[in-house]
């Protein structure tokens, strides 16, 4: 389950970085707002997602949460910086890709989503714990 998580973060930061440079092109061309495209990046970040919630209980992190786990830098990484910080990324995704869909305006739409994404994918990157990563581990 584990091995599935990381290779779908790979997938995930792929997906990512396509939509917002295909979306940040658009934008600066004045192209239309192609909803496929930041729909890519919206389904991988949920499958991720559920994913890693389901890997986040059958570790039985909840039962780990203790003042302990904050004095410990590598356990708070894993059990409250890096679950917390991806769901917040996610729900900027879905914050992003649900107000572009909804406009009229193709390049706001554009804007909206290279916003919203980047943000996401700095969040993301800065809480991937990439030293246990196990891909690389």
């Amino acid at each position: 389950m584990l091995h599935l998580h990381s290779t779908i973060a790979i997938v995930l930061l792929l997906a990512l970085v396509i939509s917002i440079v295909i979306t940040l092109m658009n934008y600066l061309g004045n192209k239309p707002y192609n909803r496929k495209i930041a729909l890519l990046g919206f389904i991988v970040s949920h499958i991720q997602l559920l994913v890693g919630l389901i890997l986040f209980f059958v570790l039985k992190y909840p039962s780990m949460i203790s003042g302990s786990v904050m004095k410990d830098p590598t356990l708070r990484l894993k059990i409250i910086e890096h679950p917390l910080t991806m769901i917040i990324a996610i729900v900027l995704i879905t914050i992003g890709y649900s107000k572009a869909k909804k406009m009229e305006n193709s390049r706001k739409a554009n804007q909206t989503v290279v916003i919203f994404y980047i943000i996401s994918l700095i969040l993301m990157l800065a809480r991937i714990p990439w030293g246990t990563w196990s891909l690389f581990a």
